[in-house]
């Protein structure tokens, strides 16, 4: 008796595509849950020292532009509704709006990060950017060093999910995803959507709380 096909997507280490997709996913949640430690000891460092040094926390928050900020939400919001999109579509085997519904999530993420270097750009212009020419009290430096390690590190999320965009649309393209076999394309999904969610946080924490939402210091 012949013995079953074997799967072109399935590694030899698993018995079944199932097992194979329930493998990944559960990394996947694994790894996640090590970034919200990570990232959760930034917004705990930055809690505490909000508490200890108020006064210069909300003058920090408002030498940030709130536009800007706002608009870089609503990209990141419109980068979930496509990368959710794309999933779907990796669900039911459609390779043609997949590759363009990631290639959509590419450009929202390239704007993002367009709008960031323009922010970072101008506390540079301003010497705000932590170092020796730092124009500021030593308390307005710590908000900054919290702020430029924060959205740093979120910005470097960006940087590493548009780089495993640009991996996959060649796989895409080769038609490697499959209704049978969609994991790689879900659990980036649910990668990109924790990177989203983090800054939904950060927006508030950094841009809002506690600050005159009209005056943005220059």
């Amino acid at each position: 008796m012949s013995s079953p096909a074997h799967p072109v997507a399935l590694n030899h280490q698993f018995d079944d595509l199932q097992q194979q997709y329930e493998a990944a996913n559960m990394g996947m949640w694994a790894f996640i849950a090590q970034e919200i430690m990570f990232f959760g000891g930034l917004f705990a460092g930055y809690t505490v020292y909000r508490y200890k040094y108020l006064a210069a926390f909300t003058e920090g928050s408002n030498h940030l532009p709130i536009e800007l900020g706002a608009l870089n939400t609503a990209i990141l919001i419109g980068s979930s509704f496509t990368m959710a999109m794309a999933v779907r579509s990796a669900q039911v085997g459609e390779k043609g709006p997949l590759l363009r519904w990631i290639l959509a999530t590419m450009a929202l993420g390239i704007a993002f990060l367009g709008v960031k270097s323009i922010e970072y750009a101008d506390k540079y212009h301003h010497n705000l950017v932590p170092g020796l020419s730092f124009e500021g009290s030593g308390q307005l430096k710590i908000f900054f060093s919290f702020y430029f390690a924060m959205t740093g590190m979120h910005a470097l999320h960006m940087i590493i999910g548009l780089g495993i965009m640009l991996w996959m649309i060649p796989k895409i393209r080769r038609g490697t995803y499959t209704r049978e076999y969609f994991s790689p394309v879900e659990n980036f999904g649910l990668y990109w959507h924790f990177v989203d969610i983090v800054w939904i946080f950060l927006f508030p924490l950094l841009y809002l709380i506690g600050r005159d939402p009209w005056m943005t210091i220059m």
